[in-house]
This record gives structure tokens, sequence and C-alpha cells, in this order.
């Protein structure tokens, strides 16, 4: 990987995670108070929904923080050992915390007339697509598999090979 991709890979990665922590800081507070001024609507729901949020930016900002570490273990030509496994298992872990997140927040969105159920059904389908993102994640996870043996297997193979000669 050249070093213009990774250097425009981590200055989005950097961005996302600014941003993240900024919405923390400003934007969940005020999402807690236009959620208690609401009244009788959704002001039971707070505290719900401003730790399913909270939760799930944390999810997002700990798979940002393992592809910046998969990044950097590309770029070092690393990224094809068992050290890789550690973040990708996190990255998929977090990413079905997510799911189960977006999840939650539906079940409590779903009782009574606060919310649409139409809107209900929209978080339903972003939860299956994060659930859906979290597979794709394993599925790649099982090509490094694969390319992990094959490199060792291929090391394996050079070491005899010089033996040989």
């Amino acid at each position: 990987m050249g070093n213009l991709p990774v250097l425009a890979l981590r200055a989005v990665i950097a961005a996302l995670l600014t941003g993240s922590v900024l919405v923390q800081a400003v934007m969940v507070p005020l999402l807690a108070v236009d959620l208690e001024e609401s009244g009788g609507e959704l002001g039971h729901l707070r505290v719900p929904i401003v730790a399913i949020v909270l939760l799930g930016m944390v999810a997002a900002q700990v798979v940002l923080v393992c592809v910046w570490r998969l990044v950097t273990m590309v770029r070092r030509g690393t990224v094809f050992s068992h050290a890789a496994f550690r973040y990708v298992h996190v990255v998929i872990g977090a990413t079905a915390a997510a799911a189960l997140l977006v999840f939650g927040l539906g079940v409590v969105l779903a009782p009574g007339e606060a919310v649409p159920p139409g809107v209900v059904l929209l978080v339903g389908g972003v939860g299956v697509a994060a659930l859906g993102v979290a597979l794709v994640v394993l599925v790649l996870r099982m090509l490094l598999a694969q390319a992990v043996a094959r490199d060792a297997e291929a090391a394996r193979m050079r070491a005899e090979l010089e033996e040989v000669i």
C-alpha cells in the first residue's frame, strides 16, 4: 500500500474520531436536554436513548482505532501475522455490539405513539446493516486467516529451499 492511500485513510479516520468526540461532548448533552424538554412523549426515555447513543459512538471509535492499527500494520508489512487477528476480532465484536445497540434503540422507541412505526422499522434496517458489516468483516477475517497460513507455508518452503541450496 502506497503512502498516499495510507495518509488519506489516516486523515479520514482522524477526522471521524475528532468529529465523534465533538459530537459526544456537544451534541449528546444537547440531545439529553431536548429529550428532557420534550415532556411526556420521549422524556421518560432520555436515559436509555442517551446511553445507547453514547455506547454506539464508543463502538464506532473502537472500530476506527482498530482500523488505524491495521493500516499501520499494512504499511509496515506485518498485517499477515497473528497479531492482526486481535484487531479484526475487536472490529467484529464492536460492530456486532453496535448492531445490538441499534436493535435496542428500536425496542426502546417502539412502544407508544411518540415515534412512528416507519422510523422504528428504519432503525431495525440500520441494525441489520450493521450486523451485515460485522458478517462481512468476519468473512474478511477468514480470508486473512488463509493469507496468513499461505504466508507461513511460503516461509517454510523458502527455508527448506535454502537448506537444499
